[in-house]
């Protein structure tokens, strides 16, 4: 064999062979093709680890040409031949990082974050190639500063501003020395974040509370002690308990748990998340993060990381921002003061001989509520159902905006998990495509997020309509009862929810500029809005049904609900 082999190579046969089979996989590669699916949502059933990387490969390389083609252009540098044709560049790297970004974080393996280690270094070299091109910076910066000429709209300025912001914040007017040097800064910043984030996840999957005692469950409700029950069995435990550090698992023991030692166990276990002196460890990443941040915002004109983030957005500068929350902590320390005593006086009434502990501040802050308030946790998660929730916030939108929202189960998913839905405006016109994922799992990061797989945006005036999704890790069904939310994952799914109508109102005709392309201190406005609703009487009687009697949500508990708003 070894003989063939050789002879083979030295004919060139083994090298046509080669160029057949990439061709044949280049031809499988769905990347490569128009989806056909309905709105052109992402094949997940066809897409496979190993089409990742040549469609990457093949990505950068064709925005390549298209840069190079704008900074050649012979022609005097314009609006249109020069940041319009440089917003529409990279439509290819934006399909493959759309679908591979988002995996990434909702439903990662081994392989996609093999495959992250190997592409980030590369894609972070593509992007600084681009960004400190001296051509093309060249050609923007004329557009830039002969912008009277061209009589722009709002719009059109707008996209010339942010361009032109984006190419000189990424090096663009440094001298050649300092761009190798902040090349190289910009490389070891996305490996080491995308190393940070792969280390905490796979400290929150590694740690579990196995509890095999009955009396350690003591105040546990019953739907939480089903669930780390079931937990148990898929981890091979039958017969014991199993708590993890994600949030459904974690909260409700810290709020519940009468186990003092156990509620501070699980509570170190997430505090201490990258912090084990193990392979996960991100102190020594962390110490390189904040001095390469710091050498970059000094390389680039600015006193420090903080300036040069806030410089990008609403707040401007580190002061303002820190005015804004010696604002709030003004305000806020002496409630918190006066709360603390309340936990503390419990804790002195049951006559445990302890200082309150930040393990302990769920426990006992429920107990306050429960005793100034009236109210606890289990009072009100039986009329929250998740399906009952997520319609809520559907007729919300209804209301405000008109938009109706049908399920398709025609649209493929990367997990059973997660449903789809068609999005609509008062006209009947589509708006975009909403994907929803919100249990928990290992492959999943913690928290909650809003994400977009595709962007609304007009290339040539034909419009692309938005590909969302909304991600969160709630409580999962337990037992033979459905998914019942906390009221803070109420507040959440909303918020969310908000973030979502953002992406899929977009109406603009620039990449760059849509969705919820803006100042990340702005970004939130919308969720805020969105989320404010939840509480409104009005809208807590349009989903707030018992899932077992259908009842209305009482209007003493919406009373409750409203007293309690604003503690803790």
């Amino acid at each position: 064999m070894k003989k063939l082999f050789i002879i083979l190579m030295v004919t060139g046969v083994v090298a046509v062979s080669c160029k057949t089979n990439q061709k044949e996989m280049d031809a499988q590669n769905p990347f490569f093709q128009e989806w056909s699916t309905p709105f052109g949502t992402p094949p997940f059933d066809k897409i496979k680890p190993q089409h990742y990387q040549p469609a990457f490969s093949r990505a950068m390389g064709e925005q390549q040409k298209e840069i190079e083609k704008i900074a050649n252009n012979p022609e005097a540098p314009t609006f249109e031949n020069t940041i319009v044709a440089f917003d529409a560049s990279g439509s290819l790297l934006n399909k493959v990082n759309g679908v591979f970004n988002n995996l990434l974080e909702a439903n990662t393996s081994d392989t996609l974050q093999q495959i992250a280690e190997v592409i980030t270094p590369d894609l972070s070299k593509h992007s600084d190639w681009i960004l400190m091109n001296e051509k093309l910076f060249s050609r923007i910066k004329s557009v830039y500063n002969n912008q009277a000429k061209e009589k722009l709209n709002p719009e059109q300025k707008r996209l010339l501003e942010e361009t032109y912001k984006l190419f000189v914040r990424s090096g663009a007017n440094l001298n050649e020395n300092e761009k190798n040097k902040l090349k190289m800064i910009n490389k070891d910043i996305a490996s080491l974040t995308l190393k940070f984030s792969n280390n905490v996840l796979a400290e929150t999957n590694a740690y579990k509370l196995v509890i095999d005692k009955k009396q350690d469950l003591a105040g546990l409700p019953e739907a939480v002690i089903t669930t780390a029950a079931e937990d148990a069995k898929q981890a091979g435990m039958p017969g014991k308990w199993v708590f993890t550090l994600q949030k459904p698992s974690m909260i409700p023991f810290l709020t519940y748990a009468e186990n003092r030692a156990l509620r501070e166990k699980i509570y170190k276990a997430y505090l201490s998340r990258g912090n084990n002196n193990n392979s996960n460890d991100n102190k020594a990443i962390i110490a390189k993060i904040v001095l390469l941040r710091a050498d970059r915002a000094k390389m680039l004109g600015y006193k420090n990381h903080a300036a040069y983030v806030l410089d990008n957005n609403m707040a401007k500068t580190p002061d303002k921002a820190f005015a804004l929350l010696n604002q709030l902590w003004k305000a806020a320390l002496p409630v918190a003061k006066k709360e603390v005593k309340e936990m503390q006086a419990i804790i002195d009434k049951e006559g445990k001989n302890f200082k309150l502990e930040s393990w302990d501040w769920w426990y006992y802050a429920e107990k306050v509520k429960k005793a100034k308030y009236a109210l606890d946790e289990e009072m009100i998660r039986p009329y929250f159902k998740l399906e009952n929730v997520r319609e809520g916030a559907f007729a919300v939108a209804n209301k405000l905006y008109g938009y109706t929202f049908s399920e398709r189960k025609d649209i493929p998913v990367y997990h059973p998990d997660v449903k789809v839905y068609e999005v609509k405006d008062s006209t009947g016109n589509q708006l975009g495509i909403l994907y929803l994922d919100y249990f928990p799992r290992a492959s999943k990061k913690g928290g909650a997020w809003m994400e977009e797989y595709r962007r609304q945006w007009k290339p040539e005036g034909k419009n692309v309509l938005p590909i969302v999704c909304n991600v969160g890790n709630f409580t999962k069904p337990a037992g033979n009862d459905p998914a019942l939310l906390s009221w803070d994952d109420v507040l959440t799914l909303f918020h969310e929810f908000g973030h979502a109508l953002h992406g899929l109102s977009s109406n603009n005709n620039y990449y760059s500029l849509s969705g919820t392309a803006v100042a990340t201190d702005f970004v939130e406005l919308p969720s805020q809005i969105m989320e404010n609703w939840a509480a409104e009487p009005e809208v807590l009687k349009m989903f707030a049904k018992h899932y077992k009697t259908g009842e209305v949500i009482p209007d003493e508990l919406i009373a409750k609900i409203k007293n309690s708003g604003h503690f803790n």
